[in-house]
């Protein structure tokens, strides 16, 4: 049958390879392979907070070329983003890392809150759950947003498990984007001295202010504003 075809092809003049072939799919670009990780509120983010997008410019120069010439993450500054609730500092947490695919840097990123990390890190009797490989999924990735440090219930071992995480980043040197509610006296006094400690040698603080934008018009327009 399909020789058959092959041959009433031929006879029109039509080449049977490319009539079978499908359509070349259109590339997907980095940043919009991102937008669908990203939460839907934030898939139009932008940087746009004179530190924050001063940090991306940063952290894209410095950069190695990698196979394709594209800048990989390198080494580099982290920021501890801190204001009281509404402020947008998710926000502009997703739109550094969107600014910076933007700018074609091959970006491996992971994000997560606070209380997602310790669900995630939580033992568990699950076939194949291993925290242990999760913690360090997160410790190593290039780039890693931590959304609402400090807002999660505290124990001696969710303080142990952010001093090794941040510990892992502050020892390498690899960019991490923080957001917190807490002062800084409050978060030492919640996380413990030691990853205070760390977290004020490795991190660029970012303090926005302003009225809780949520209250103000419960349907935010974050998710409506322009992509890169």
């Amino acid at each position: 049958m399909t020789d058959r075809l092959e041959a009433i092809l031929t006879a029109r003049g039509l080449d049977p390879a490319a009539t079978a072939a499908p359509p070349p799919e259109e590339p997907v670009s980095a940043l919009e392979l991102a937008d669908r990780r990203i939460p839907a509120r934030y898939r139009g983010a932008l940087a746009d907070h004179p530190q924050i997008a001063a940090w991306a410019t940063q952290i894209a120069r410095a950069g190695r070329p990698g196979p394709a010439g594209a800048p990989g993450i390198s080494e580099g500054g982290s920021l501890l983003i801190v204001g009281p609730t509404g402020t947008g500092k998710t926000h502009q947490a997703y739109g550094a890392i969107r600014t910076l695919l933007h700018r074609g840097v091959r970006l491996r990123w992971e994000a997560t809150t606070s209380a997602d990390l310790h669900a995630r890190l939580r033992p568990s009797s699950r076939t194949g759950h291993d925290s242990e490989r999760e913690l360090q999924t997160l410790a190593r990735c290039p780039l890693l947003l931590l959304d609402d440090l400090g807002a999660a219930k505290t124990s001696e071992w969710t303080e142990e498990l952010t001093y090794r995480l941040i510990n892992h980043r502050y020892e390498h040197l690899l960019p991490t984007l923080i957001t917190t509610n807490l002062p800084t006296a409050e978060l030492r006094t919640t996380l413990g001295d030691r990853v205070a400690s760390r977290l004020a040698e490795m991190t660029e603080r970012v303090i926005l202010t302003g009225p809780d934008r949520r209250r103000e018009d419960p349907v935010s327009t974050d998710r409506y504003r322009p992509s890169l």
